[in-house]
């Protein structure tokens, strides 16, 4: 994991991204943020296990989906199945250690 830090890469009321193998950060302090960067070590290891690209992809149609189900912007990020895997095991900083293959099909 390579850690980026501006706050120009990220987009207005969110503190991170991940784009394997990089999680760009809004603030220097979040470097020592571990429940920030544990929930983006999820969205590498989602990330590796869709081959990148795909994770994209997938991540932008079911953006899109919950966008239609929710009608709510904040809502439909929530609700994507990868937020929810990373949002509910955030504080675990074991979670990655047990977490099995494919574990955020169980938030779908």
């Amino acid at each position: 994991m390579l850690i980026i830090v501006s706050r120009y890469l990220i987009p207005k009321g969110f503190r991170g991204f991940t784009f394997f193998p990089f999680v760009f950060l809004k603030y220097r302090k979040d470097t020592a943020n571990e429940v920030l960067l544990n929930h983006e070590k999820i969205h590498i290891q989602q990330q590796l296990e869709m081959l990148v690209v795909p994770f994209f992809i997938w991540y932008l149609l079911e953006y899109t989906y919950r966008l239609i189900q929710y009608r709510n912007s904040q809502d439909a990020y929530r609700n994507i199945s990868f937020e929810r895997e990373a949002y509910d095991n955030e504080k675990d900083l074991n979670y990655l250690k047990l977490r099995s293959f494919w574990q955020f099909l169980k938030k779908l």
